[in-house]
């Protein structure tokens, strides 16, 4: 059966959505993303997505009309379409078909290109991953410098992801000046005598709505968190190294660049924070 998708105000069989060889999407990778994960049906982190999607956009110096409340109506709709219960919801919004190529943007007043699909998953919350831990290799980070905007701009992370495979591995974390920024599709983290480490918020990595969240929680559990950079010498050499984000929630990392971390299984602090998390996000799921 076909997944009935959303674009520019139409609901459609996903084989019917087209869109213009000339969306700056397409030619420009002019546009920004969102997920959401579904668990029971419900939507985890709704507000901090949008209130994510709205900065996006207005760095960009991109518009999009539709209110919280279509937002909202639009994602539900799609989850009840496709009979939702687990899964995830991709939003995207590129500036729009400017009616050729060109470097410049379109004349203001082109209206963006927005699309929502729904993706059903399994084992999003009992994700056998996270009893067993995953395995990444370090690599440059040679990315853009605006890494704090959710575009569309996948190819590096793409290609990062190919590599870890290729290595036997599960992901990648990147290294730049020495120093680790973020995984190829999340945010990282190190324990350290029961110290939480993270890199602080920056242009250098993307501002992560699940990051956010478990440091709240984490905080609040009495827990000890510093937010500066760390070197992969030091997640070598921690006692807990883990990542987050919005489809995967607290995954615990047993191993970098064929180094065991700690005990080379997931540790504590990782599991109580993926519980706490869970937990707190599925009580103001909406």
């Amino acid at each position: 059966m076909s997944r009935t998708v959303y674009l520019n105000g139409a609901y459609l069989p996903e084989e019917e959505a087209k869109v213009s060889i000339f969306d700056r999407g397409f030619v420009m990778g002019d546009a920004v993303y969102e997920v959401t994960s579904v668990l029971g049906g419900k939507i985890l982190e709704f507000e901090g997505h949008m209130n994510r999607l709205a900065r996006s956009l207005s760095e960009l110096e991109m518009t999009c009309d539709l209110s919280r409340e279509e937002w909202i109506e639009i994602h539900r709709e799609l989850i009840a379409r496709n009979n939702i219960d687990e899964g995830l919801v991709y939003l995207q919004i590129s500036r729009g078909n400017a009616g050729d190529r060109d470097f410049h943007y379109p004349p203001a007043g082109t209206p963006p290109t927005v699309v929502l699909y729904t993706q059903a998953k399994t084992n999003l919350a009992d994700d056998p991953k996270a009893k067993t831990g995953i395995k990444v290799i370090s690599l440059p980070d040679l990315r853009w410098h605006r890494r704090d905007i959710k575009t569309v701009q996948l190819l590096y992370p793409s290609m990062a992801k190919m590599a870890a495979e290729a290595a036997g591995k599960n992901d990648a974390w990147f290294v730049e000046d020495g120093f680790v920024t973020e995984g190829s599709s999340n945010n990282t983290y190190i324990v350290k005598g029961n110290k939480i480490i993270t890199r602080q918020l920056s242009h250098d990595i993307l501002h992560g709505i699940t990051r956010a969240s478990l440091l709240k929680y984490a905080a609040e559990a009495q827990m000890e968190i510093e937010e500066r950079p760390y070197t992969i010498a030091e997640a070598q050499a921690a006692d807990e190294a883990f990542f987050t984000s919005a489809s995967a929630f607290v995954m615990p990392v047993v191993e970098v660049d064929n180094v065991a971390i700690g005990a080379g299984k997931p540790g504590p602090v990782a599991a109580r924070l993926r519980e706490i998390y869970l937990e707190e996000s599925l009580k103001a799921a909406i």
